[in-house]
């Protein structure tokens, strides 16, 4: 067994990995068959093709959160996406609800970019600097112990969906807002309502340091945080590929730097690139900025545009792309058979304070 093998940690045998792709949807399907209505299967939207084809919902952060607060009956959820998202599953779902993430290696880089002591050491900092004055805000692509300390003060989740209306919520609540861990999704939603980039400042974790001109007075505190796909993303590639075609339309993600958001045509969460694109006339060109997974099934999809990447070179997400054929159906198989597997569990304290942040979020959604 290789080492990410022994890492997933259990039972997991070399079979799996020497099966087909074939022989391995079969196993799937027929678990899914035995376990019926038991089993939930999320997958997030930059999830490999063959595993969206199994998945019983496919979404982007917020939906994915949305359905598993709703979901009341099903025993077992699995997710196929990455760990900050089944934790947040499993805090939003009910306590005889198991949720099972089929790769413990499925991580997130952003998420790992902040952490709850160096939140902790920020927030006092800043609290002496600007005291009262300040809403924590974090984006869900977070651990739930930062999720838990936002809660705790007053803050609330976001996603790339729902920023908008959650920065003019937290404005009426304070005069400033710390925004975490992604510093583009802050920046981009703060200027797109409005807030010149004069009026934001960046806190460097690394070096416990608010990097901000002497004159300012910022209502916008942005943690020096990005996602490694997005920062894949150039004005550079925007102009080449206007310059070839005058008509075509970008559009990105708003994870990406400030400076591509700027040049592109439009911006939007996952969910918001897949309607605007649909929506788009027979025949237009669009060049997009997010995931290659999702990119590459919109290709294949949504056949009467011209879909191209706004990157041919940027990568997907590595830790997405940990979830394979050999580990969903390895981990549904064993619950056939009775047994839970890779369980992701939160504990009670950290729930608790996080449900807040999570349920203002949802209720603002």
């Amino acid at each position: 067994m290789s080492i990410l093998t022994e890492f997933q940690g259990q039972r997991i045998t070399q079979g799996y990995f020497d099966a087909s792709a074939s022989q391995l949807t079969e196993k799937i399907l027929a678990a899914k068959k035995q376990l019926g209505s038991r089993l939930l299967i999320l997958a997030h939207h930059y999830q490999k093709d063959e595993i969206v084809a199994l998945a019983d919902e496919v979404g982007d952060s917020l939906q994915l959160a949305q359905l598993a607060a709703k979901n009341k009956t099903a025993e077992y959820i699995v997710f196929c996406g990455v760990h900050f998202m089944a934790e947040t599953a499993d805090m939003l779902t009910e306590d005889n609800q198991q949720v099972i993430l089929p790769d413990l290696t499925a991580g997130c880089t952003m998420a790992d970019m902040a952490d709850r002591y160096q939140l902790q050491t920020a927030w006092e900092q800043l609290q002496e600097k600007y005291p009262a004055e300040i809403l924590p805000i974090t984006y869900i692509n977070s651990t739930a112990a930062v999720k838990a300390f936002v809660g705790e003060h007053r803050g609330v989740t976001v996603t790339s969906s729902n920023a908008t209306q959650v920065l003019k919520w937290a404005f009426k609540q304070k005069k400033r807002i710390f925004f975490l861990p992604d510093q583009h999704l802050g920046r981009n939603t703060a200027f797109g309502m409005g807030i010149p980039l004069s009026d934001m400042a960046l806190w460097n974790p690394r070096k416990n340091e608010l990097i901000t001109s002497a004159e300012s007075d910022p209502r916008v505190i942005l943690w020096d945080g990005w996602c490694s796909v997005h920062q894949q993303f150039t004005s550079g590639q925007i102009k080449a590929l206007k310059q070839a075609d005058p008509e075509i339309n970008v559009i990105v993600h708003p994870e990406c730097p400030q400076e591509v958001v700027a040049l592109a045509d439009a911006y939007g969460s996952t969910n918001k690139i897949l309607q605007v694109v649909a929506a788009a006339p027979t025949g237009s060109h669009w060049a997009i900025g997010t995931d290659n997974n999702l990119v590459g099934r919109m290709k294949d999809t949504l056949t009467d545009k011209k879909i191209s990447f706004l990157n041919p070179r940027s990568c997907a997400c590595l830790t997405m792309n940990r979830i394979r054929l050999p580990h969903l159906a390895w981990s549904l198989e064993q619950l056939v058979h009775g047994e839970v597997v890779n369980q992701i569990k939160v504990d009670e304290k950290t729930t608790k304070s996080a449900l807040k942040a999570l349920e203002r979020m949802l209720a603002l959604s």
